[in-house]
């Protein structure tokens, strides 16, 4: 089962940047896209970005044009650069990643999530 580590949330101010990693491990078979989501309390979980293997990117649209989502094959990483941000950007940022066991059944995964809080 692959496993995932968020890090790089904080504390910034509007207008500010942070640059979110997660890196892949464990039981690694095959890994398609990997993606960002993000909650905030009493809220669903919302869709932030999304890259596949090949680079085919998607963004939400209250995001697209403020952050950029790349991704690290050999490292099995993907980034999430998050640039003007803004006071409703704050939530918990959490690391996706849809492939398959060596079995070919589904794999998908899920991080532990990390903390961004955008002060006004």
């Amino acid at each position: 089962q692959v496993q995932l580590v968020e890090s790089g949330g904080g504390l910034v101010q509007a207008g500010g940047s942070l640059r979110l990693s997660c890196v892949a491990s464990g039981s690694i078979f095959i890994i398609n896209d990997m993606g960002w989501y993000r909650q905030t309390p009493g809220k669903q979980r919302e869709f932030v970005a999304t890259i596949s293997t090949g680079g085919g990117i998607n963004y939400s649209d209250s995001v697209k044009g403020r952050f950029a989502i790349s991704r690290d094959n050999a490292k099995n990483t993907v980034y999430l650069q998050m640039n003007s941000l803004k006071p409703e950007d704050t939530a918990v940022y959490y690391c996706n990643s849809v492939g398959l066991k060596s079995d070919y059944t589904p794999d998908r995964a899920w991080g532990q999530g990390t903390q961004v809080t955008v002060s006004s």
